[in-house]
């Protein structure tokens, strides 16, 4: 694929004798939303954690913009332009919504978070610009409002979309998602949905693990299908909603997509 900013080619992962993935093999091109679907345990959070560098794959190339990153460390990949999220949050609920964005800002920052171990602030300017740039991003997902609010306070719905925002901070060119709808109600994966959208057409490049097909089927330009550690297909959402095997082998109803 010649505009692919992600390939992943015969990448192989065991734990012990478990083969967790087999042969896997796909591309994400450029400001597109590719989506990875399956059955629990078919491998697909180890497969984000191959790509973000929190695991190093046994065999096999990962390919980020030209770049193999394979066996990177996570630090060395955010640090070419991929960032993510995880499956439980992960802000720190004592900070405000603008501080837990500004720590994802780190990586942007020249003079580093702190000056010294005596904890003083860096350059005021710089500080300056990293709030305008966060606020800015807070802005574009519909929530500058709750900038000063305290991420514990807010709705879980919200505190998913601070998580997106706290990802956006160190300006990706890739952004991992991790199940960003696991327990928000249809209203909040409606809204979900639409952040998403947003993000891709100000061209970040999108790759999502996600067990709502409704959100799946409608955001994804392309679907990447894992059964035990393998694809089983891949394809345009009508195309794997039109595969036999993926709604026998994964979903098992001929309604699994509503």
């Amino acid at each position: 694929m010649s505009d692919a900013l992600l390939c992943v080619r015969d990448l192989h992962r065991w734990f012990g004798g478990l083969h967790v993935i087999n042969g896997v093999d796909f591309c994400s091109a450029r400001g597109s939303v590719t989506a990875v679907i399956g059955p629990n345990g078919a491998g697909k959070t180890t497969l984000f954690n191959l790509v973000s560098g929190c695991l190093s794959p046994a065999r096999g190339s990962i390919t980020f913009d030209g770049t193999s990153i394979e066996g990177l460390p996570p630090h060395r990949v955010a640090g070419l332009g991929v960032s993510r999220t995880f499956q439980a949050s992960r802000l720190f609920p004592g900070m405000t919504v603008l501080e837990n964005v500004m720590v994802g800002r780190h990586l942007k920052i020249r003079a580093g978070f702190l000056r010294d171990m005596g904890g003083r602030l860096f350059n005021a300017k710089e500080e300056d610009r990293m709030r305008r740039a966060c606020m800015d991003i807070l802005d574009g997902l519909g929530i500058a409002t709750l900038a000063g609010q305290e991420a514990r306070d807010l709705p879980f719905g919200r505190q998913r979309v601070v998580e997106l925002a706290r990802a956006l901070a160190s300006e990706p060119k890739l952004l991992l998602l991790d199940e960003p709808a696991c327990g928000l109600n249809p209203y909040e994966t409606d809204e979900m949905a639409a952040c998403i959208e947003g993000i891709r057409s100000r061209g970040v490049t999108i790759l999502i693990v996600e067990h709502d097909m409704s959100l799946v089927m409608g955001i994804s330009d392309h679907v990447v299908v894992l059964s035990y550690g393998s694809v089983i297909a891949e394809g345009t959402p009508r195309e794997i909603q039109a595969n036999d095997e993926v709604v026998s082998v994964y979903l098992g109803a001929d309604n699994a997509w509503d």
